[in-house]
């Protein structure tokens, strides 16, 4: 392929630029051999002409295409060289978010400064045991890789970290530590891990600073030795440091900080404990604040500080050692504040004796301070024949001064390390260790001094080691694939090494001008000129005689040679150490006394700790005296360095290089100046080169071919053999055979290559795709024009019937219509007519009816009211006479203004609320109507008094002619003489008539006026009315939202409540889970301890003591009875004070038992009394009783014929009760077993009340007559007398009657003196029958007086009884009279609402009352089924005793008779065995149990066999066997489980089988709840005597043990095969090889053998999990959340790893990952298991894979992707988007635009922080009650179990 094939037009290219390092550009026209210039096109459209140097005819740089851009590994791209690098790191930084890459061997991590969520332990967990290559390249790959290969290759391992100031490497260090610490944590419990992880924040606070490049910059190189023992878990780890920068202790530079100690422990100085140290801030002190910033933003150096201290105690460093060393740090900031005065001579200087500050140092660190003030003015000069003590100026003693503090901080600085490698050591042999070297990059500034001499001294060593790796792994790479190797030139950098440490280098130089006494920076710098003038890699600056420059392999630097003397030296006055040597603080006088008794300590230690190389300690031993020899800085380091050089050689080491995008700390920000100039010192461009100098691109042949196969021609592709296929097309593409070369399982390409062949396969592609769409596009223009045709025709044909068939109807449909409506019409009005006459009827009726009922009640209320008014009336008025009659005006006065005062109060507060709104509105309208009753009364009364006003005026009118009439006619009678009288009666008449009219008017006017305020007042109370009605709307929509918002909040509830169920489920499955593992722990630890301890003196503990207590964790079966009160006592404590006040019921019932409590004291405090006084009566009569002689011969034949009485009577009940029994018996079998259990209890209990009655009475009779016969016999036999031995006070036992102690006494008193008078009975007659007969009745007398004194002590008891009620009655009736006062003082509202409240507070009584009453049923009707049960196995008892003995009769009728046969009796489904049998029992049917053998058996047979043993336990009443076995079979199971932790059939056979027996548990416990399907036979196999609630518990805990177990076998076997088989394997033919994977895995992550799967694989494996479960009979509903939780499994593992690799992140990806989603729903949907969730499960997978293939380009998309993705989370969608890559050339990327676009419509998601999800989370599960429909005799044990000892019941 020629050069103008290469860079033909359109071909992208790289030229430099000034500002952005690199430009891309276009060709614009073919290039042709000998031009001397390139026409371009630049990104921005302009045209540029570059120019070309025809002598080297150095082309630029060609482009990678697109497809390739963005890679994980930079050296899977086909162009190689530095602006192909540096494009594809700023395309995956910017656009990805990636920052990390790998460049080969090389990680390149890129610092985001930001913190992002890829650390947790879900990515290290994702991480574990992966290869480097599947995975996205991360830090934890690199900490995998290596710990895989010292596991594996058994060879120690490092991990490089380096890069500049600010890149990061710190982090880099602490991740690569935390992966480490998470997946090889200590075996035991030394916790070394943590203490590895705690170190960090002690050497960030001592060995961090802030610089002007990084906050926390790590101003030191350490390499820490992390020790594994042969199981790679954790032992120890050793720290050694390298050059730290003591000159920073004392002096900073802008914007620059001290160490972080020094501001940590100034910003806690105000603890108390810290109050010696007389520190204040950090600004006071010099040493902290010459750099003026004393603070870092978004830094707390007092929560720093805390957590420093944590870190040392956790380390072990005591707290007085603690305060030591804060006291010699603090010491040393007094130290710089130390003033120093010079004397006038300029010479001398001295120090005032009051200085504070030197002060403080010197008691802090316990030296003289007269001492310590003259050393520090003066030092010693010590010569052959004498000393002289000579002066210092003023910048002597600073410079001492500075320099006794940088000493006092390294020598501390070396202390902690020292204690910190203390703690972490471990006396366990070390098998093997990683080292982690986190080390300072290559540095250059401004001003370079001895510290970036060193600093780059060492880059040069490790890059020189780097690259001596990096062509030692390609040569291996290229012998292993049997290509020919041909040396390949690297840059060496062994002459600038040379240059520095070789003989009369410029470290040589440097000791020895250090050891010249008046040597100076100068003089050194002029010998080197001199003698390495010559060296290419040293070099003389212009215009300087003190500065050199050495040529590094990175870029060249200057260094100005002044103060490499003084730092070379590191000089401090002896006279000052001794002073301190002499300190009264142990602490202090170790820090600087000499190292030479500790060094063999130091080496012997060092010996053990390492099994391959001898490290020796990098700190040097300190001078001994000033005459010795004292090794110099430089020798130092070198030694150091040579040291770490040999540790690194003898590992396989893995590289990080760090790189800081741009000076400003900015988050994402991209500077190509500084990222390439850092590519360049850390080695990436060489490892570039290298790798573009041999073969770079490398395919395996199977994946060149499924990705070129296109360019194969057909007749090649006949061929099987890929390898000769490969080879037959790359010779007739590529004609130079130079430019590839066939290895044994790859085919290696130079650069290009690869660039090429994608060129020719897209223009295969090409071509090919636009033939097709040509056809295609031909064909549907084709097939549409024919498709419009016939559809154009057949639609009009349709359409023309249509409307013809349409008209038709529509003539049909309306003549219809019209008969319809005709027809329908008349019927309508005919049946509204008949309904409004039968309404009228109805309505008149019951309207006379209703008004002729209101008028008669009208008339009863009105004539009932007036009685009352009339009683109420009279009451009131002599009520308010007296009332009235005994106040004082002024006291009314004051009392009604109060009142009125209180009542105005109240009615503003009952005013301004809703309710008396609502009762306001109510009285409003009433008023509103009686206001207008009232004026139409008024009106009716105006047009009365109108008429009668009329009719006074008409009347007067009449009267006034009347009288004018007679006037006339007496006048004319009269004559004048009369004329003045009438004249004075018509005036007064007059006078009445005006009078009359001004009343009129008066009367008028009030009555217009009274209604006008009437109509003002309906007027306002009607807006009133209206106002409260729009209040009263508001107020119901009010409440109707609260209602609404009430039902939402209690559904929310409810979820939550719902919620937190399972997660307090799912929460005590992991404690169980967590048990199961510490107990498999302890196990573990046991026999460990066994093994160790194998001694003769062992002795073991007895079998014996095992219990369920040490075994199960859980507490011996109790039962326990507790009362009404303290049930609801044991809620309140049980459910929290708070939950308990809101629960009313339980509160009223309290309230309750209080009063009853009450009562009861009552009672019996009267009870005591007359206690009291029947004790003073039984005084009296003991002392009676102590004066008489009792007959002892008459007690004793009483006694003994009451015991024979007794004896009788037991016979008698035992035949009562056997017949008994047979009458239950048959009548159960007549019934067949359908007669209940309460009929039968009824039935013996009534049987057995009569049978008690009538034994009572007879045995008092037979009681009285025997005990006039012994007494007859005694008399006649006086002579003999007996010594009785009896107690009086004999018990009866089967008496239920109730004897009163008094009565008993006494007629015990009047038995004995009855008996003592039976010797004078003679006399009377002979035969004795009168004293007989006499006796007899005195004796019933008695009975009959002590039962008429126990009725009259009942008949008192009942009337103190109702006595006590009446007075209770009396309370309450006062109480009633008293709230019936009350509630007439009160307005009608409030007494309906107290009535309210009375009925209710009554109603709440009641039902307490009734609910006491159920509750005392309820535990009346347990106790009697107890009971009964007890009678029904005392029965079960006898007949069982009756059938053995009749057994044994007829075994013994057998052996006499031969012919005779013995009936069998059914199997009762019970199992026999003796106690020693045990053992043998648990391990025939667990320990040693097999489940093949089982095979053709019932399911769960062994849980079918224990119950049966339990069950006959149970039966024989043996709690002790019962414990056994149950401890035993627990204990079996967890050793079976144990042995076989990895075999699922075995697990899943003791799931089963555990939980069979728990529901058989259930099954038959005798609880109605879980007895609701058995059959009459299943419930005679229940439990008779134990409650086994507890033991169910353990079981239910021992299968979540199990199932947990389960699923961890089964993820075990399914997890290895997900990755292949869900995102690797090619499911839909033809889509895989779609994309160029050029990253070349590294040799060592490669596993033998091929590890790829098929999701057929993945199928088989859950088919086998399905039948082993089912064949076992596991429960169907476990099986359902067995796959519900391994499809989950499925679904996490898929989802991390598509998260986590670029490579499958594409739309073939997409395409597979939907098919073998549709293939695992096809077998759920086969198995019937679709209904277990499982693919609920699968849903954010479901998603993912839509998400990849939907399009992503404009706003339309990201919104259907946003509604789409629910179940992923922001952070996922953009992973997934940030990660996908092309197919090919024809498809695009997904743009920033876009994905900002998603990011911001998602913001408002609160989403989980989380990236990945949690493989191992685990559901809850759930054990359903499953009976079995199997009874326990029809299970049939096998022969081959082993179980002959069992015994058939």
């Amino acid at each position: 392929m020629s050069v103008s094939e290469l860079y033909g037009q359109y071909t992208r290219v790289w030229i430099p630029d000034p500002d952005e390092v690199w430009r891309s550009a276009e060709l614009t026209k073919d290039y042709k051999e000998g031009d001397t210039s390139l026409q371009l096109r630049l990104e921005d459209e302009t045209i540029r002409e570059y120019p070309i140097d025809v002598q080297s005819n150095q082309l630029p740089f060609l482009r990678n295409p697109d497809i390739l851009v963005g890679e994980n590994d930079l050296t899977a791209l086909s162009y190689l060289h530095e602006p192909a690098v540096l494009h594809n790191l700023k395309v995956r930084f910017l656009e990805s978010n990636h920052i990390y890459t790998y460049c080969g061997i090389v990680l390149v991590a890129i610092n985001p400064y930001e913190q992002l969520p890829i650390y947790g332990q879900d990515v290290i967990y994702a991480y574990s045991g992966q290869n480097m290559g599947d995975m996205d390249p991360h830090i934890f790959a690199v900490a995998e890789e290596a710990y895989k290969q010292m596991a594996r290759d058994e060879k120690n391992q490092s991990i490089i970290v380096s890069g500049e100031s600010g890149a990061g490497k710190t982090v880099s260090a602490k991740y690569a530590m935390r992966y480490f610490a998470t997946v090889g944590g200590s075996a035991s419990d030394t916790n070394i891990e943590e203490k590895v992880l705690a170190s960090s924040p002690i050497m960030e606070a001592i060995g961090n600073a802030k610089t002007t490049r990084n906050d926390n910059s790590s101003r030191f190189g350490k390499y820490i030795q992390i020790g594994f023992d042969k199981r790679y878990h954790i032992i120890g780890a050793n720290m050694r440091t390298y050059l730290l920068e003591k000159s920073r202790v004392v002096f900073q530079a802008d914007d620059e900080r001290n160490y972080h100690i020094f501001y940590q422990l100034c910003a806690a100085a105000s603890l108390p404990e810290f109050k010696e140290l007389a520190l204040t801030c950090a600004e006071d002190f010099f040493y902290t604040s010459q750099g003026r910033d004393t603070c870092i933003e978004g830094v707390n150096d007092a929560e720093d500080f805390e957590k420093t201290r944590q870190a040392f105690t956790l380390l072990g460093v005591r707290e007085s050692h603690q305060i030591s060393i804060f006291k010699i740090i603090a010491s040393i900031l007094h130290l710089g504040n130390v003033e120093i005065q010079a004397e006038r001579d300029g010479d001398s200087c001295s120090i005032s004796p009051q200085d504070e500050h030197l002060n403080s140092f010197c008691r802090l660190l316990g030296v003289e301070h007269s001492q310590m003030e003259h050393w520090l003015c003066h030092r010693k000069l010590v010569t052959t024949s004498e000393t002289y003590v000579k002066t210092m100026s003023v910048q002597q003693v600073v410079n001492a001064r500075n320099a006794l503090a940088k000493h006092i901080y390294a020598q501390l600085f070396g202390w902690i390390v020292e204690h910190i490698n203390k703690a972490l050591h471990t006396p366990l042999k070390q098998h093997s260790f990683i080292g982690v070297l986190d080390i300072y990059g290559f540095e250059t500034f401004e001003v370079n001094s001895f510290e970036q001499f060193c600093i780059n001294y060492a880059n040069e060593k490790l890059q020189q080691q780097f690259n001596s790796h990096v062509f030692k792994l390609e040569q291996e790479e290229y012998m292993k694939e049997q290509i020919p190797w041909t040396l390949i030139d690297f840059y060496d950098n062994q002459p600038c090494i040379d240059l520095i440490e070789a003989k009369l280098g410029i470290l040589d130089l440097l000791d020895e001008e250090c050891k010249v006494p008046k040597g100076t920076d100068q003089n050194w710098a002029q010998k080197l000129y001199d003698r390495h003038s010559g060296s290419q890699h040293f070099q003389k600056p212009r215009m300087s005689n003190t500065a050199f420059i050495v040529v590094h392999f990175a870029d060249k630097v200057e260094y100005l040679s002044d103060g490499f003397l003084e730092k070379n030296r590191d000089t401090v006055y002896e006279e000052q150490i001794n002073i301190l040597k002499a300190s009264k603080f142990p602490l202090v006088a170790d820090l600087f006394h000499d190292d030479k008794d500790s060094v063999p300590a130091t080496t012997a230690s060092g010996k053990g700790s390492s099994s391959k190389i001898n490290i020796r300690s990098a700190r040097p031993p300190l001078k001994v005296s000033n005459k010795e020899h004292k090794k110099t800085v430089g020798h130092q380091f070198r030694t150091s360095l040579h040291l770490l050089m040999e540790t690194l050689n003898a590992t396989t080491p893995h590289y990080v290089r760090c790189i800081k995008p741009n000076d400003e700390k900015l988050p994402f920000h991209f500077d190509p100046k500084r990222a390439v100039q850092q590519l360049r010192a850390c080695g990436v461009l060489e490892t570039i080169r290298i790798s573009a100098a041999g073969y770079p691109s490398r395919w395996a042949y199977h994946d060149f071919f499924n990705r070129y196969r296109v360019l194969v021609k057909k007749r090649e592709l006949a061929n099987t053999d890929k390898k000769a296929i490969c080879r037959s097309v790359l010779e007739s593409l590529i004609k130079d055979p130079d430019k590839f070369q066939f290895g044994r399982t790859k085919i290696f390409f130079r650069a290009g290559q690869v660039a090429y062949l994608e060129k020719l396969r897209a223009d295969k592609f090409r071509a090919a795709t636009i033939m097709i769409q040509k056809t295609v596009r031909g064909w549907l223009q084709k097939v549409k024009y024919r498709r419009l045709k016939a559809t154009t025709l057949t639609l009009q044909r349709y359409c023309r019937g249509l409307l013809a068939r349409r008209l038709a109807e529509h003539l049909r449909r309306t003549r219809a219509a019209i008969m319809l409506q005709k027809q329908y019409r008349m019927r309508r009005a005919r049946l509204a007519y008949q309904r409004v006459h039968r309404a009228t009827v109805t309505i008149q009726a019951f309207t006379r009816g209703m008004f002729v009922r209101r008028m008669y009640q009208q008339v009863l209320m009105e004539h009932k009211a007036t009685i009352l008014q009339k009683h109420v009336r009279g009451w009131v008025a002599r009520r308010r006479f007296q009332r009235l009659r005994g106040a004082a005006i002024v006291i009314q006065c004051a009392f009604r203004m109060l009142k009125a005062k209180q009542e105005l109060k109240a009615l503003k507060i009952e005013a301004r609320s809703a309710e008396h709104l609502k009762r306001l509105n109510v009285g409003m309208e009433n008023k509103v109507v009686q206001l207008q009753r009232k004026i139409d009364d008024q009106n009716k009364e105006f047009k009365t008094l109108s008429e009668q006003l009329s009719a006074v005026t008409s009347t007067h009118t009449m009267e006034v002619e009347k009288l004018k009439k007679e006037l006339a006619r007496y006048q004319q009678s009269q004559g004048e003489d009369g004329s003045l009288r009438l004249q004075e009666e018509v005036e007064s008449l007059r006078a009445e008539l005006q009078r009359a009219h001004s009343e009129r008017k008066i009367l008028e006017d009030a009555h217009t006026k009274e209604k006008d305020e009437l109509r003002k007042r309906v007027a306002d109370l009607e807006e009133e009315n209206a106002l409260l009605k729009d209040e009263k709307e508001q107020l119901n929509n009010q409440i109707l939202c609260q209602v609404k918002d009430e039902s939402a909040q209690n559904s929310a509830k409810e979820n939550l409540m719902k919620r937190e169920l399972e997660e307090e489920r799912s929460r005590y499955q992991n404690l169980v889970k967590e048990y199961s593992r510490l107990e498999q722990r302890y196990d573990n630890l046991r026999d460990e301890m066994t093994i160790i301890k194998q001694t003769p003196g062992h002795r073991r503990n007895p079998s014996n003591q095992s219990s369920l207590e040490s075994d199960s964790n859980y507490p011996s079966i109790s039962t326990s009875e507790v009362g009404d009160t303290e049930d609801a006592l044991q809620q309140v404590e049980d459910i929290g004070l708070e939950k308990a006040a809101m629960d009313m019921t339980v509160f009223l019932k309290l309230q309750k038992r209080v009063r009853e409590l009450e009562q009861e004291r009552k009672k019996l405090q009267v009870q005591l009394e007359k206690r009291e006084q029947q004790d003073s009566r039984k005084v009296q009569v003991e002392q009676a009783k102590n004066d008489l002689d009792l007959d002892q011969d008459a007690d004793l034949a009483y006694n003994s014929l009451k015991r024979q009485e007794l004896e009788s009577e037991n016979k008698k009940l035992k035949n009562d009760l056997n017949e008994l029994r047979k009458a239950v018996a048959d009548q159960a079998t007549q019934n067949n077993s359908s007669h209940s259990s309460p009929d039968s209890y009824s039935l013996l209990l009534n049987q057995l009340k009569l049978a008690n009655e009538e034994l009572e009475v007879r045995k008092e009779e037979v009681l009285i007559l025997r005990t006039q016969i012994v007494s007859a016999d005694q008399r006649r036999l006086a002579g003999k007398s007996t010594e009785p031995n009896i107690n009086a006070r004999t018990s009866w036992p089967n008496s239920e009657k109730h004897v009163d102690q008094e009565d008993a006494i006494e007629a015990y008193h009047g038995v004995c003196q009855t008996n003592s008078k039976t010797e004078d009975w003679g006399y009377l007659n002979e035969d004795g029958e009168l004293g007989l007969a006499y006796q007899g009745l005195k004796q019933v007398a008695r009975l009959l007086e002590a039962q008429l004194q126990a009725q009259s002590r009942e008949h008192e008891e009942e009337v103190e009884g109702l006595r006590a009620q009446v007075e209770a009655l009396k309370e309450e009736l006062d109480k009633q009279q008293q709230t019936f006062c009350q509630t007439l003082l009160l307005s009608p509202e409030a007494q309906v609402e107290f009535g309210v409240q009375q009925e209710i507070s009554r109603l709440t009584n009641e039902n307490l009352d009734l609910k006491e009453l159920v509750e005392k049923l309820e535990k009346n009707e347990r106790k009697l089924k107890k009971q009964l049960k007890i009678y029904m196995k005392k029965v079960q008892d006898l007949e069982a005793a009756q059938a053995l003995a009749q057994s044994e009769r007829r075994r013994h009728e057998l052996n006499r008779q031969v012919t005779v046969q013995r009936k069998e009796k059914d199997f009762q489904g019970m199992l026999e065995y003796h106690k020693e049998d045990e053992a043998l029992l648990i391990r025939n049917l667990v320990t040693d149990l097999k489940p093949q053998a089982l095979a053709g058996t019932v399911p769960c047979l062994p849980a079918y066999i224990l119950y049966m043993c339990i069950r006959h336990a149970d039966y024989v009443n043996d709690d002790l066997k019962v414990h056994s076995l149950l401890t035993s079979t627990i204990n079996g199971i967890k050793k079976v489980l144990k042995k076989h932790n990895d075999d699922f059939e075995m697990t899943s056979f003791w799931l089963s089988n555990t939980c069979r027996l728990l529901h058989c548990l259930k099954q038959y416990s005798g609880d109605e709840g879980f007895m609701t399907q058995n059959t009459a036979k299943q419930n005679e196999h229940c439990l008779k005597n134990f409650d086994l609630t507890e033991y169910r518990q353990v079981l239910s805990d021992l299968s979540i043990q199990i199932y947990q177990q389960l699923i961890k076998i089964a993820e075990g076997v399914l997890q290895p095969m997900i990755v292949s088989a869900m995102l690797e394997n090619e499911s839909i033919q033809g889509l895989s090889g779609v994309k160029p994977t050029g990253y070349r895995k590294r040799s060592s992550s490669m596993v033998d053998g091929d590890n790829s799967y098929c999701l057929e694989a993945v199928i088989r494996q859950m088919n086998s999990f399905h039948t082993v479960m089912c064949d076992q009979g596991l429960d169907p509903e476990i099986i359902l959340q067995v796959f519900k939780q391994l499809f989950y499994m499925i679904n996490a593992v898929t989802l991390n790893n598509l998260l986590l690799r670029k490579d499958v992140c594409s739309w073939s990806t997409g395409m597979q990952l939907r098919y073998n989603i549709s293939q695992l729903e096809e077998w759920l949907r086969g198995r019937n298991l679709h209904q277990s969730g499982a693919v609920q499960t699968m849903e954010p997978l479901i998603q993912a894979a839509q998400l990849l293939q939907l399009k992503k380009k404009t706003p339309e998309d990201a919104e259907a992707i946003c509604s789409l993705c629910t179940s992923l989370s922001t952070q996922q969608i953009v992973k997934i988007l940030n990660l996908y890559t092309p197919l090919n050339e024809f498809e695009e990327r997904v743009t920033v635009a876009f994905i900002r676009t998603i990011q911001a419509q998602l913001q408002e998601r609160n989403d989980p922080q989380q990236l990945l999800l949690d493989f191992k989370h685990m559901f809850p599960v759930l054990f359903p009650f499953n009976p079995s429909s199997l009874t326990m005799d029809s299970i049939h044990i096998p022969a081959y179990l082993n179980l002959e000892f069992l015994n058939e019941v």
